[in-house]
């Protein structure tokens, strides 16, 4: 018999349509700290831990972010993302997705580089809440994407070997993080990355939105 497949899922740009409130809220919170950065820069981080992206930002800048700057900077945006929640919805097909892998009765975790406050913002476009959900945040784990932390203790909370999840993702370090730990990579066009990039990073299949991938959802499922 093979083994079940068990998936893991990105939130934001993979099943929300929210990354570009994201991108708001951090251009929201480095324009009050005097940190000039184009818009598109900051989207190219998203997907990233808030930690390693600032730490990556300030690179791009020159400017030296202190941990106490970059913790004010964590939280305004926590506020601006709060202020934008009225506009995040459920991408297409996303519900549906999750309601025919719980038929199956194939598991799956959502792992997300976000913190449980933004984490539950998205799961409420999902019609979801925390406690129903096998959730791991960002506050769960040492470190973000790209390193492979937030996939392994989701594949621990499922009590399945990681080399026998999927893990679908948005951005590149969705990608790169999975294929640090083993796990397959199914990449999303939804986050505003294009198919090369996301192969280029790992990704084995590449689909439009969790529309697409629920009409292929044959390709990729292995079942016993």
């Amino acid at each position: 018999m093979s083994p079940r497949t068990s998936f893991i899922f990105d939130l934001d740009g993979t099943l929300t349509d929210s990354v570009y409130q994201n991108v708001a809220a951090w251009k929201q919170a480095l324009d009050s700290e005097g940190i000039p950065l184009a818009m598109w820069r900051i989207h190219r981080k998203i997907g990233m831990s808030g930690g390693l992206m600032l730490k990556s930002l300030s690179r791009e800048t020159g400017m030296d972010i202190s941990a106490e700057q970059a913790d004010r900077l964590s939280e305004k945006h926590s506020e601006a993302y709060r202020e934008l929640q009225g506009q995040i919805i459920a991408l297409p097909g996303a519900i549906e997705l999750l309601e025919t892998l719980n038929r199956g009765d194939l598991k799956w975790c959502i792992a997300t580089s976000g913190g449980s406050e933004t984490a539950r913002i998205n799961l409420e476009a999902l019609g979801l809440k925390l406690e129903e959900v096998a959730l791991i945040t960002r506050d769960d784990v040492k470190y973000g994407k790209p390193d492979p932390d937030l996939f392994l203790a989701a594949a621990q909370r499922m009590e399945v070997p990681i080399e026998e999840c999927l893990v679908i993702g948005d951005a590149i370090w969705d990608m790169l993080a999975a294929r640090r730990c083993k796990a397959t990579g199914i990449g999303l066009l939804s986050g505003g990355y294009d198919i090369s990039e996301l192969e280029r990073a790992g990704a084995l299949r590449v689909y439009e939105d969790p529309l697409d991938l629920l009409n292929h959802l044959d390709e990729i499922a292995s079942r016993p």
